[in-house]
């Protein structure tokens, strides 16, 4: 099989990136990294600092330096720190997410995140996962994937994701949640959610992630 050093997949939200690329870098023995963590590691300090999130000089400066550092275990799986404080563990809670999409338009952020992102791509052998890897982040990359879905499928999938924690929700809030937030990520100013135009295209409607990782592998096969 051709390894390329970097693979960027890229989708809307519960199109099945993060989870499909944990499995792809597992099986090819890359690092794995879902730069959506970055965003939320923000967006979680952020708040602990009670800072206002609409005020985004005040963001930008906390971005810069950046108040986190990364590194990976070595089965490829990140972590991340800040002060001595490993902050993994609380990026996913409902708050910081709910949040982290307000902190993710502003252009100072993102630009403080992108020098990281592209060191770690230098570095090679990752998947990389996110919402503008392939145009933005690395567009460079030897081997780029655009994973979607309908968005029945992908309700269906972020609902059952919200039961799993044990969260309290209607099927039509997390309908109208995912068209709120493709619409930000396709409309925003600054790096919109779109596939690249050298990027394979695969839906992923009634397959599982296993059977979406193969179709990867018989892609880089194939490349």
């Amino acid at each position: 099989m051709n390894q390329p050093i970097v693979i960027a997949i890229d989708g809307p939200v519960a199109s099945g990136k993060t989870a499909v690329g944990r499995l792809l870098a597992q099986r090819l023995g890359y690092k794995f990294l879902d730069t959506g963590l970055l965003y939320r590691a923000i967006t979680l300090l952020a708040l602990e600092s009670g800072l206002d999130l609409s005020d985004e000089q005040c963001l930008v400066e906390m971005a810069n330096p950046l108040p986190f550092e990364v590194s990976f275990d070595d089965a490829g799986e990140v972590s991340l720190f800040a002060s001595g404080r490993d902050i993994a563990p609380f990026v996913n809670s409902p708050e910081v997410a709910e949040a982290t999409s307000r902190v993710a338009v502003v252009l100072g952020v993102r630009m403080a995140l992108l020098p990281l992102q592209r060191q770690i791509a230098e570095d090679g052998r990752v998947v990389m996962v996110g919402r503008d890897i392939g145009t933005v982040v690395v567009p460079k990359a030897s081997f780029k994937l655009y994973l979607t879905a309908s968005s029945e499928e992908r309700t269906r999938r972020r609902y059952q994701e919200f039961l799993n924690q044990g969260r309290s929700v209607e099927y039509r809030e997390v309908q109208e949640q995912l068209i709120q937030r493709d619409y930000r990520d396709e409309k925003r100013a600054v790096a919109p959610l779109r596939k690249a135009k050298d990027a394979k295209l695969l839906k992923t409607d009634g397959l599982t992630e296993i059977e979406v990782v193969q179709s990867i592998v018989e892609l880089l096969e194939n490349s």
